[in-house]
């Protein structure tokens, strides 16, 4: 099949499904959520994780630290330093954190998120869901709850299913999140799974679990600093047309 952009770029991922007996053949794809599946939907994500802060551990924070690419985890311990509550007091309530992380989310969220989907991203993957062959998953530092919100909102939650992929809320460590969604979506094998992101950190897990990596210029990062990953694309558009090579070199791998 090929889908198009008003008629400008073609979305070639296209072909018959599997046939009988070729599930172990099937690839898995990888995606990362911010900057990647969607933009602009991480404001009042961050605006829930400093207001979970000072509910769980009484720390008002006005600082800023690095956020692109790292879990939730990550970004509220270093945040919740400059507030000085110690490493230890953090883990004691990690737990009751995420949980409010989550609730207060869930308030902030708009009703729809459906104007911040990445350019291409939806046609993408209606693409994929008729291609068959393939099983589409998450990587993401979003704590699992709050993942699964932003893409319902944005009605593309159901290319995703329950109970799979790889959540800052699994990990405060991104690089083990691809192998432990290789293992939820039924023990793919590396050379079958391709992750798809829009950081520097998203093609470094990768590279930790050994999995090939497509890179799309669509977060914060230009091109140029995404050079690490097997391929960089623009956009949705243009990494339909680097899956479909993917894709076919995979089915006669």
């Amino acid at each position: 099949m090929a889908l198009d952009r008003r008629s400008e770029r073609a979305l070639p991922v296209g072909g018959a499904p599997p046939g009988p007996g070729r599930e172990n053949e099937r690839v898995l794809l990888l995606f990362d959520i911010d900057g990647t599946l969607l933009l602009r939907a991480s404001l009042e994500h961050a605006q829930a994780l400093r207001e979970a802060l000072v509910r769980v551990y009484g720390a008002s924070v006005t600082g800023r630290v690095p956020a692109a690419g790292r879990t939730d985890t990550a970004i509220a311990r270093d945040l919740a330093a400059l507030a000085g509550v110690s490493a230890e007091r953090f883990d004691a309530g990690l737990e009751q954190f995420k949980d409010a992380c989550a609730e207060l989310y869930a308030e902030r969220c708009p009703a729809s998120l459906e104007d911040r989907i990445a350019p291409g991203m939806a046609e993408l993957l209606e693409a994929l869901e008729a291609r068959g062959g393939v099983h589409c998953s998450l990587v993401t530092g979003n704590y699992e709850a709050v993942a699964r919100l932003k893409l319902e909102r944005a009605g593309i939650g159901r290319f995703f299913a329950p109970g799979q992929g790889g959540f800052g809320s699994d990990a405060e460590s991104r690089d083990v999140l691809p192998a432990l969604a290789r293992e939820r979506a039924g023990a793919y094998p590396r050379e079958r799974t391709l992750l798809i992101g829009d950081t520097p950190l998203d093609v470094a897990c990768a590279r930790a679990d050994g999995v090939r990596v497509l890179a799309v210029a669509t977060g914060m990062y230009p091109a140029a600093e995404l050079a690490d990953a097997d391929i960089v694309v623009a956009d949705g558009f243009d990494l339909a047309s680097s899956l479909e090579r993917e894709l076919d070199a995979s089915s006669r791998a």
